[in-house]
């Protein structure tokens, strides 16, 4: 369960996200089946939303709450939660 393979890659973000042409790390890790269930379902509901989106937000959320200050932590949070393609 520890077991994270980092892959780097660039990426580059349509205009309509909030960071554009930034360096992405691409990780691999189990997570328990229900939080992959309660994943699924939210996603189901709220078509805008993917797998990717809400990891994001939920990784920046936490660290933003654990005092992490990053001025891009924060865009990337705000963006995904409050962006024009959250709901």
């Amino acid at each position: 369960m520890n077991n994270f393979d980092f892959t780097e890659a660039k990426s580059s973000i349509h205009s309509s996200e909030v960071l554009e042409s930034e360096e992405t790390i691409s990780f691999q890790t189990e997570i328990p089946k229900q939080i992959q269930q309660a994943m699924k379902v939210y996603i189901e509901k709220h078509p805008n939303w993917d797998q990717y989106r809400l990891l994001q937000a939920a990784l920046a959320g936490f660290l933003i709450q654990n005092g992490i200050s990053s001025r891009l932590i924060t865009r990337l949070y705000i963006g995904n939660m409050f962006g024009s393609h959250s709901f």
